[in-house]
């Protein structure tokens, strides 16, 4: 690796971006991750400013080109933009994240210049602070965020003590202490650090942080498999309905029955004198509570709602707080007005419910309810804790097709299951549905592109994890605090180089 030839640099950190998107679901080769950006750290290292923002920016390309190439289909085929005006709007997304990882390497190296064993420290820092500010700026997009990759790793440990962000540093530290080894620098210490990294987290990962707070519910999640075509079509409204209540009132006895995201293609005053009271009749009759998106317009204020009701026991509602830019609401609409119609960009404005909702219920339980994209954020979703005993999202990821997408969705639902020590009950309309537990195990699934009920039981907890308590804040002043640290050493000479 310190050998390559300096001219297939380039080529080579972009290859390793790509490859590092295979650490991600569906296939989950986790180990890529760190030895993808082990990549990228060895190369800055004996690159020059200039030269790392241009490596910075390959491995980006690589790494979100492949990454998340599925915002194409959600923008042509299912949004119905045309194709070019879709190619550009994915190629833009991806080279806006592209300029994380290059302005990272430009910065560290203007700094921080000497190659020396300070770098292998301010790396992993720097790769996480961006990452976090990734996940933060301009509304956020913690998609592909490092530490999600390794759920199924022993390094997910690390979860429920500092986030999916301490994950994502014992990965980079992981990366930057393999490129000590190879370059031959302080090898007992390297390896000696690494069994610490790796120890720690099997260690963690056996520590139980939350407890039972009553006897297992049983659950079900139903997927309709409505086609994302026809969803919303007028005529197709009494046969997406007669699907779900047929597959509900088919279960036996239930706890909870959760339906995905707008799951009832009309706005809920359409339906609340219809199918509402016929829902809680047989809901009554079999003892089970209902958890549905449904929209909501509020006839007082003329705002709409993208949410979640609950049915069957008290009538509650939860509203999306965290929309998605360009899809759910027009960013900057008093600057832009109308200039997006010429792309056929969907421009529709949903509205922001507010953070201090109150906790749906669910057989006697307070829920911590998130909608779609909501469930990346680890930090939106700690916010119902430690009062809620379990969590659900809704979802509808027939916008992402037959993409990495719906993998790499469920891949963070699970690690926000982790987060908490709170299982999670996920249903979607096209796949992937998953019943998951307190540690992040997927207990049962549905298949992708199939009507499918997934029932099984959880257990909800109580209980707070480190995680719950302090949120991110830990990890992003130990990235900051490591930063500055190595700077100040750089520029009074007191450490060693």
């Amino acid at each position: 690796m310190t050998d390559l030839p300096v001219r297939f640099g380039g080529i080579i950190v972009l290859l390793a971006g790509a490859l590092g998107v295979t650490a991600f679901a569906p296939l989950g080769w986790y180990p890529l991750a760190f030895l993808s950006l082990a990549v990228l750290f060895n190369q800055w290292l004996r690159d020059s400013p200039r030269q790392a923002l241009r490596h910075g920016a390959l491995f980006g390309l690589g790494y979100f080109g492949a990454g998340v190439s599925w915002v194409y289909v959600s923008v042509h085929t299912y949004g119905h933009v045309p194709a070019p005006t879709a190619v550009l709007v994915t190629v833009a997304l991806v080279v806006f994240l592209s300029l994380y990882p290059a302005l990272l390497g430009y910065c560290l190296k203007r700094c921080l210049p000497a190659a020396d064993w300070r770098l292998l420290v301010a790396f992993p820092a720097g790769w996480v602070l961006s990452e976090w500010l990734r996940g933060w700026l301009f509304t956020g997009f913690p998609w592909l965020t490092l530490g999600s990759s390794q759920i199924d790793g022993p390094l997910s440990g690390y979860a429920p003590l500092s986030g999916v962000y301490g994950v994502g540093l014992a990965v980079a530290l992981t990366a930057a202490l393999l490129v000590a080894l190879v370059r031959n620098r302080a090898r007992l210490p390297s390896l000696i650090a690494l069994c610490v990294i790796w120890a720690g987290g099997y260690l963690l990962d056996r520590v139980a942080w939350t407890e039972a707070r009553g006897a297992p519910l049983k659950v079900a999640l139903v997927q309709g498999n409505i086609a994302q075509e026809t969803k919303w079509a007028p005529g197709n409204l009494t046969h997406t309905l007669t699907r779900y209540t047929e597959l509900t009132f088919k279960l036996p006895p239930t706890d909870v029955v959760v339906w995905p995201e707008t799951a009832i293609p009309a706005f809920y005053d359409q339906v609340q004198d219809s199918l509402i009271p016929q829902l809680e009749t047989g809901l009554r009759q079999s003892g089970a509570v209902l958890l549905t998106g449904i929209p909501v317009l509020d006839l007082a204020t003329w705002r709409y709602y993208n949410s979640v009701v609950s049915i069957g026991g008290e009538r509650r509602f939860y509203y999306k707080q965290h929309l998605v830019p360009f899809g759910e609401y027009l960013p900057l609409r008093r600057v832009l007005g109308d200039s997006l119609d010429a792309l056929a960009v969907p421009n529709a404005d949903f509205s922001g419910g507010e953070a201090t909702q109150p906790l749906l219920e669910a057989a006697g339980y307070p829920v911590a309810t998130s909608i779609c994209f909501e469930v990346v954020f680890g930090e939106e979703i700690r916010r119902a804790l430690p009062q809620a005993a379990l969590l659900v999202n809704v979802s509808n990821d027939g916008w992402f097709g037959a993409s990495l997408a719906p993998h790499q969705h469920l891949e963070m639902a699970r690690l926000r299951a982790k987060e908490t020590g709170r299982p999670m009950l996920r249903a979607t309309n096209t796949g992937i549905s998953a019943i998951i537990d307190d540690t992040g195990r997927v207990i049962a699934r549905s298949r992708q592109f199939e009507e499918a009920v997934v029932t099984g039981s959880v257990v909800p907890r109580q209980g707070a994890t480190p995680y719950v308590l302090l949120g991110n804040t830990p990890v992003v002043i130990l990235t900051v605090m490591c930063l500055l640290l190595v700077g100040v050493a750089r520029r009074t000479g007191t450490l060693p180089g």
